[in-house]
């Protein structure tokens, strides 16, 4: 196991980890992010298990649809009423809060860093703490193993009032990742009881029964929100049954019944799925449902596991 670090040419530090036949690309001080995880398979080839673009802006990271951006301190959409953008709880002034919280785009300190992953803290800006006004320390951590990788968001409360969060992890997936399959080719396993849709108000609306397993290609699949998980695992690959990427949520059998896992891509032809484990759904602090509250001098932890 090996890692460096190299310069890029807008200024960047990206490290890169050699772990068995796998490599992990970050850059830890611009929003925690995990750009790249590659497989080194035999006769010089690879496979990309996360998708990263060959040119991005790193001025404007929360736009770079690649790797892994982190999502806190709520994800996606939340709304103070009718108004998107903003969030409020009882009794309390409204806040403003831009899609998918300010940490993606935020810069973060390293704190700790090995030949098996690193740990971050973000740094808010006075801006972040008008969205967010808490004494709090956010991290992520990221454990690399040969064929999987391990990813923990925490909340320390570092002041005397609760802390309310709903986080999660927006990971770009390479597919199709054979040469001359479509997404219809694979399929993917999640056992959810219950599927909503979030509304451009705020609401959860159902989207029915949702499928135990159905094709990438479905388009009812397109930012639907699955709760309910009858088991912390969930998988997809191809149609073969050969070579599932595995995603595990948390440490016990069934998650929270909360634990949302969203499923999205920008277009039919785009070469990435969003897997989406999060803590919660959409608008948390709006209608309530997976809302996690931190009590004070406590840390709490939200983990992903995924393997091949």
């Amino acid at each position: 196991m090996a890692f460096d670090s190299s310069i890029t040419a807008d200024g960047q530090t990206i490290y890169r980890w050699q772990v068995g036949p796998s490599t992990f690309t970050a850059n830890p001080n611009c929003g925690g992010r995990l750009m790249a995880w590659t497989l080194n398979l035999a006769g010089s080839k690879s496979r990309a298990i996360l998708y990263w673009p060959e040119t991005v802006d790193w001025t404007q990271p929360g736009k770079i649809r690649g790797g892994n951006p982190l999502l806190f301190p709520f994800v996606a959409r939340t709304f103070a009423g009718d108004q998107e953008g903003f969030w409020q709880l009882k009794g309390e002034p409204i806040r403003p809060m831009p899609r998918h919280g300010f940490a993606r785009a935020g810069h973060f300190e390293l704190e700790a860093m090995d030949e098996k992953g690193f740990t971050a803290r973000l740094c808010p800006t006075d801006k972040d703490h008008l969205a967010y006004p808490y004494n709090y320390a956010f991290r992520v951590h990221y454990q690399f193993e040969d064929v999987a990788l391990n990813v923990s968001l925490s909340l320390e409360n570092q002041g005397d009032t609760k802390i309310p969060w709903c986080a999660g992890h927006h990971f770009y997936f390479t597919l199709p990742w054979h040469p001359g399959l479509t997404r219809d080719s694979y399929l993917l396993s999640l056992p959810a009881k219950k599927a909503f849709y979030h509304t451009p108000t705020g609401a959860l609306t159902s989207a029915g029964k949702p499928e135990t397993e159905t094709s990438l290609s479905n388009p009812a699949l397109l930012d639907r929100v699955h709760t309910r998980l009858t088991r912390s695992t969930c998988a997809f690959g191809p149609k073969s049954g050969e070579e599932p990427v595995t995603l595990t949520i948390g440490n016990n059998p069934i998650p929270t019944p909360w634990t949302t896992v969203t499923t999205w891509t920008e277009s039919a032809d785009s070469p990435f799925y969003c897997i989406e484990p999060w803590m919660g759904p959409p608008n948390a602090p709006g209608h309530g449902q997976g809302l996690h509250w931190v009590e004070p001098g406590t840390t709490e932890v939200f983990t992903v596991r995924i393997s091949l």
